[in-house]
């Protein structure tokens, strides 16, 4: 019997960018919930079976290290990747990034093998 697909929740208000993930993300075999914002984001969050999130730092309204340190109270070892503009960590968001990737300028598939590597951490313990 095959594995049940993992569940990956992404979040960012930029309908484009999310489609891509969206697709991205199935095509490997994930099955992938979208949110528009931080607040529908954590609405799903709470409702669903989320294995991963990934979500956009920069974020109208809610921006995406508001959305992640809620996200980290309710279910804090759900692993979160922050896709962002700048090329660093930033320190406000230590302890709730598991991963943090430049947006746009990485490989697709660098986003799959981070993603893969925590999921893969989060089953083996």
């Amino acid at each position: 019997m095959p594995a049940k697909p993992s569940t990956i929740l992404c979040i960012d208000d930029e309908e484009p960018g999310l489609k891509v993930r969206k697709i991205l993300l199935e095509t490997a075999g994930h099955r992938v919930l979208t949110a528009l914002s931080g607040a529908d984001g954590i609405k799903i969050f709470e409702s669903e079976e989320i294995d991963a999130v990934i979500l956009d730092y920069w974020m109208a309204g809610m921006n995406g290290v508001t959305t992640a340190r809620e996200l980290k109270l309710i279910k804090p070892l759900v692993p979160i990747i922050i896709l962002s503009a700048y090329g660093t960590l930033l320190d406000e968001t230590l302890g709730i990034a598991d991963v943090w990737i430049r947006k746009g300028e990485e490989d697709p598939q660098y986003l799959l093998g981070a993603l893969e590597a925590l999921l893969q951490a989060r089953t083996s313990k």
